[in-house]
């Protein structure tokens, strides 16, 4: 009888340790279809900063006219590279200086810190028009090299091109391949620099009304997103594996108590 109990709580520890669930595993546990209303955070557009890199095409009926004001296009082939106006293969672009502005043809140096894409292309088609150097021109402005990383427990952990106005942190985590199985949702960590500052936000990835309010579910360029790993990696990370809170230690633990009750029922 006393065996029979030892064996009993030794195969009761085993069965609770091999059978637990990891905690926080799915997305949007607050979510209920039909039911489920989120109040979604204003969206924030991007603006540029010192050291960007942006591109800038100016577009008329008259080809010739608006060459002047666009930058040349580097059309790359095998063994040569050639210059050339009218494709958008290798747009050269202006890097925003340390004071914001950027030396642009004809109309020379403005200030673009601060200015979204759209607020660019609007104030270039005014100066344009005001000073009669082009009727109807149509300017497209680009983003070149902004980017965020995306760092820690994910599939594919690097640099993501921002080539959109509004890049959410979901956006991002799906372009590094999503989460891997040992990556921590509940507090996925975004740094921002802010007012000379490096600010550390949480994310939790669990709950849809943390993600969606969060203010950084818009992301900024240069913005790190680091995902921490679980519990279950870091006790991977030890010599063996082998702690407390680990499904081994408690297997092993179960063993040598059935072993032990066999010796002494012997």
């Amino acid at each position: 009888m006393r065996l029979s109990k030892i064996l009993f709580l030794s195969l009761t520890v085993l069965f609770a340790v091999s059978c637990s669930t990891p905690h926080g595993i799915t997305y949007f546990q607050d979510l209920r279809p039909g039911v489920s209303e989120l109040t979604v955070t204003d969206p924030v557009e991007i603006t540029v900063r010192p050291k960007d890199k942006i591109s800038i095409l100016v577009n008329s009926q008259d080809p010739k006219l608006t060459n002047m004001f666009n930058l040349p296009v580097i059309s790359q082939q095998v063994g040569q590279e050639t210059s050339s106006f009218g494709t958008a293969r290798g747009l050269s672009g202006y890097t925003v200086g340390s004071d914001g502005f950027i030396n642009f043809p004809v109309l020379g140096r403005i200030k673009v810190s601060g200015m979204t894409r759209e607020q660019i292309a609007s104030y270039l088609t005014e100066q344009l028009k005001e000073q009669e150097l082009i009727k109807e021109p149509v300017v497209t402005v680009e983003f070149m090299n902004l980017c965020v990383s995306v760092l820690g427990e994910v599939n594919k952990p690097g640099r993501v091109n921002i080539d959109r106005d509004n890049l959410t942190i979901l956006d991002a985590l799906s372009e590094a391949g999503d989460l891997t199985i040992f990556g921590k949702r509940e507090k996925v960590l975004v740094l921002r620099q802010e007012d000379g500052k490096q600010r550390v936000y949480g994310v939790n990835l669990c709950s849809a009304d943390h993600i969606y309010t969060s203010p950084v579910y818009y992301l900024q360029q240069n913005d790190v997103v680091y995902v921490e790993p679980n519990d279950t990696k870091s006790r991977q990370s030890t010599v063996n594996g082998n702690t407390v809170r680990s499904s081994s230690f408690w297997i092993s633990l179960a063993s040598l108590i059935t072993s032990i009750a066999v010796l002494i029922v012997k």
